[in-house]
C-alpha cells in the first residue's frame, strides 16, 4: 500500500491510529483545577513543617518506624507474589486442552461402559 507523500515521514502504525481533535477547554480546565489542588496540598504540607509543636516522644518514632517496616514488608510480599504467579502460569486463562488432550472429569471413570 502506497502512502501519500505528505504522510511518508510518518511511521507505518500512525495511520491506523484514530485522529483525535485538539485539546478543548474542558481538558485545559481540568488540568488547571488539578494543578491548583496540587499547589494547595503543597502549601498545606509546607505550612505544617513551619508550625511548631511539642516534640514527638520516643514511642512515636518507634511506632512510625514499625509502620514503615510493616508497609514495606506487605508491599514487597505482594510484589513477590505477583511475580511468582506470573512466572509460574497462574495468571494464564484456563485451557481445557492441556498437553494436546482434554482434561478428563473424575466422574468419567465411574460411568458405566455399556451405555445404550
Amino acid at each position: 500500500m502506497r502512502r501519500p507523500l505528505a504522510q511518508a515521514w510518518l511511521p507505518a502504525y500512525l495511520p491506523l491510529m484514530p485522529m483525535r481533535p485538539p485539546k478543548g477547554l474542558g481538558t485545559i480546565a481540568t488540568a488547571a483545577v488539578l494543578i491548583a489542588l496540587l499547589a494547595a496540598a503543597l502549601w498545606y504540607a509546607a505550612s505544617a513543617f513551619v508550625v511548631g509543636g511539642p516534640p514527638m516522644p520516643t514511642i512515636g518514632y518507634v511506632a512510625m518506624a514499625g509502620g514503615i517496616i510493616v508497609s514495606l514488608a506487605v508491599g514487597c510480599g505482594l510484589m513477590a507474589l505477583l511475580f511468582y504467579s506470573s512466572r509460574h502460569g497462574y495468571d494464564e486463562p484456563f485451557d481445557e486442552h492441556v498437553d494436546g488432550h482434554a482434561n478428563q472429569r473424575l466422574d468419567s471413570h465411574f460411568e458405566p461402559k455399556d451405555r445404550p
